[in-house]
């Protein structure tokens, strides 16, 4: 029996999560240079297209169709083709995955059922956001049609079996991996990639040579509050219920992004002496990331903990790209990976599941087990390793074949112009490096390939 009120929730909260995506391309189009804010904002918006036709195709079915009954070998790894094209998803209810002794079993919950295709419809928006976060590694350097590629191809290879195995009935999920969000199918999967990308495509042009400042802090903010809103979606939605824990998500979402927030500022008064906007945002952002994978599962004064270590962890994580020689153009490695692993670590010490009777707590609470623990650990390193290496294999083969960098002329004329043909600020005689002239317009620049 479809109940009308889950079902208004979980709708609600698919909206919510699909905001997060125009809000990302915020944050990034304002933290990239001028001349590149168009291709950077487009890199999120395709992702909303390219990752959409392979989940309804297929994408779905590999990621939550078990296979025979669930136990086998192949249904451990990835899921089968029952719902290939969304097929059997038209009229059926969601009822829920539990895992008892290794196997999956469907147990019906009639006060919370609501129709599979509003549930299909959810996940989709957190392949898409996970598939876009990446792009923040390689702005202004990146091909627009290399991206696409690697995108649909990553979405298939990564993205869906990760989801498998933690969310879909998957070994990872059987072992008895915590991820109440996505700290380590979303974040951790996306951080990880976007170091491999990093590597593959290599530093941009004048990198710790001249200034590669955001050149729009106000688009930074606004990308964030749009953030912010739409995790508690996000957050709160992934109890796909309305009910306590819920409530719970979405208190500790709050209390653990606004701690991270005041962390990170309180570091750059300390370490810089001022506070800044993107201290802010970034803060925010970590403290998000942070509390994904345990929101449902800790009370709220371990979600101050929680926040707490991520806005101080990734306010100096994010200065290791300058340490180690890589350049993670907007920080996806130090907030989106580092801030993953704190939170899904963190869980192994503080998951005290208010809710959710006869679970393993973390080791600083009551009757805690230590074995959590090594399983909150495990999870990340295999998702980390396997999304790298894969990422890194993929970008290798198109950067052979296709080629993933734009040519130096290019990057330094602007990816906007040379890609798109456009510029995000036509105003006047504005250039789109962002320098002004009153020598009127630029000569038309060099056309490269997408």
């Amino acid at each position: 029996m479809i109940d009308s009120g889950t079902t208004a929730w979980m709708l609600v909260c698919t909206a919510l999560v699909l905001l997060m995506t125009p809000g990302l391309a915020f944050f990034y189009g304002g933290m990239t240079r001028a001349k590149s804010v168009l291709n950077m904002m487009m890199m999120s918006f395709v992702s909303i297209v390219v990752v959409t036709v392979a989940w309804v195709l297929y994408g779905y079915s590999l990621a939550f169709d078990a296979v025979g009954d669930g136990s086998g070998v192949v249904n451990k790894i990835i899921g089968g083709l029952d719902y290939v094209g969304l097929s059997g998803v038209f009229n059926a209810v969601y009822e829920g995955l539990i895992v008892e002794g290794g196997n999956i079993t469907a147990e019906a919950a009639a006060a919370d059922n609501f129709p599979l295709m509003v549930f299909s419809a959810f996940q989709l928006t957190f392949a898409v956001i996970t598939v876009a976060l990446i792009s923040g590694a390689i702005a202004d350097r990146a091909k627009f049609g290399a991206w696409v590629v690697f995108s649909l191809l990553w979405a298939t290879l990564v993205y869906f079996p990760v989801a498998h195995w933690v969310w879909g009935g998957g070994w990872l999920g059987q072992l008895g991996i915590e991820d109440f969000a996505g700290g380590t199918v979303v974040h951790i999967n996306a951080g990880a990639a976007a170091l491999a990308l990093a590597l593959v495509l290599g530093k941009r042009k004048g990198w710790q040579k001249e200034p590669m400042r955001p050149h729009n802090l106000t688009m930074v903010l606004l990308g964030t509050g749009l953030l912010w809103f739409g995790w508690f979606g996000f957050n709160a939605g992934s109890e796909l219920a309305p009910d306590q824990t819920a409530g719970l998500a979405f208190m500790n979402t709050q209390v653990a992004t606004a701690v991270a927030a005041g962390a990170w500022l309180l570091v750059e008064k300390l370490r810089d002496g001022h506070a800044t906007t993107l201290g802010v945002a970034s803060g925010a952002v970590a403290g998000l990331v942070a509390i994904t994978p345990a929101c449902g599962f800790v009370d709220p004064w371990a979600a101050v903990v929680i926040g707490l270590l991520a806005g101080v962890g990734c306010a100096y994580a994010v200065g290791l790209k300058y340490k180690l020689g890589y350049d993670d153009s907007l920080d996806v490695v130090g907030v989106h990976l580092v801030g993953g692993v704190i939170g899904a670590v963190a869980l192994g010490f503080v998951a005290a599941y208010p809710f959710l009777p006869g679970q393993n707590k973390g080791i600083l609470i009551e009757g805690g087990q230590i074995s959590q623990l090594g399983l909150q650990v495990l999870g990340p390193v295999v998702v980390g390793l396997y999304s790298f290496v894969i990422s890194w294999i993929l970008g290798k083969i198109i950067d052979k074949t296709m080629g993933f960098r734009i040519p130096e002329d290019a990057e330094v004329t602007g990816v906007d112009i040379t890609t798109h043909a456009e510029t995000g600020y036509d105003i006047g005689t504005f250039h789109a490096s962002g320098v002004t002239s009153s020598n009127g317009p630029a000569p038309a620049p060099k056309k490269v390939d997408a």
